[in-house]
């Protein structure tokens, strides 16, 4: 059986990917294509680089597991000038930059050296399109791909200025090959969760709570035109999408999917067994 994987952005919550991946591992099944979203497209190109999902989780928590490590990291990453902060083009943070330093080393230099064919989603910022990646240098595309606005700086790539894959395409199951007999996708978007001690949102939260809402509306918009056979969520919570730092509270909550993409993929392919042998 083909099974194609689609992996959805949604920032740290995207970790919950991670569950999914081993629950792959534990039924002894490789994904015949991958298609990843922002930090979808991250962990989409660790597996189809031939990591484990028990790879990737060390890998994980590793890098967020200890402030002071990971803060290390961003101090690398720091404007040289005060000024660059937040001018024009010169947004927070490179993309590549990030990724160079956070994972680099985990990955190929190439789509052609995969194990697995990967598709990567980013969005073309002037000409408002959906961009699709999946041959040539991996780090930049992947960089286009988690490229948030206000956050991340555009990435140029081929005369076009691309931008997170999120804003067109949060969960790219209908950018798997079509000869994929079986389509799993993880949604990772979540939804705005009112606070405790708020009775109005912060800027914050307004900014990307007001993202997750858009991105779920094209997801619905999508489901309603095709389903992937199986679609499994993490349940939604009050963790910000950029708290990185709570990627172990976000891997122990996402320990049920593990579990459920075991059930349901056993499910199915029992299924399709018993149908292929009649």
């Amino acid at each position: 059986m083909k099974i194609g994987l689609a992996l959805g952005g949604g920032g740290v919550r995207g970790m919950s990917h991670i569950p999914v991946l081993q629950a792959f591992d534990e039924l002894g099944l490789k994904p015949h294509a991958i298609a990843g979203t922002s930090i979808g497209a991250i962990l989409g190109a660790g597996y189809a680089s031939g990591l484990s999902g028990s790879d990737l989780r060390k890998i994980a928590l590793d890098l967020f597991s200890d402030r002071n490590k990971t803060l290390g990291h961003l101090w690398k990453l720091r404007p040289k000038r005060l000024a660059d902060l937040w001018s024009g083009a010169n947004v927070v943070f490179d993309p590549v930059k990030v990724l160079e330093i956070f994972v680099a080393e985990h990955l190929p230099d190439h789509f052609e050296d995969l194990d697995i064919p990967l598709t990567v989603l980013a969005t073309d910022f002037y000409g408002c399109q959906e961009v699709d990646i999946s041959s040539g240098p991996l780090l930049p595309a992947i960089a286009a791909s988690i490229a948030i606005p206000a956050v991340f700086r555009p990435v140029k790539r081929q005369e076009r200025i691309l931008v997170d894959g999120g804003v067109v395409n949060p969960l790219p199951f209908d950018r798997l090959p079509e000869d994929c007999d079986i389509v799993v996708a993880v949604d990772v978007v979540g939804s705005p969760v009112p606070r405790p001690d708020r009775h109005l949102p912060s800027s914050f939260d307004a900014f990307f709570g007001t993202s997750q809402i858009l991105m779920q509306t094209i997801t619905q918009e999508k489901l309603k035109r095709r389903k992937p056979d199986i679609l499994l969520q993490p349940e939604h919570d009050l963790i910000r999408v950029l708290d990185f730092m709570k990627t172990p509270e976000v891997l122990e909550k996402a320990e049920p999917l593990r579990k459920e993409a075991i059930r349901q993929l056993d499910l199915l392919l029992s299924n399709e067994k018993y149908q292929s042998s009649l």
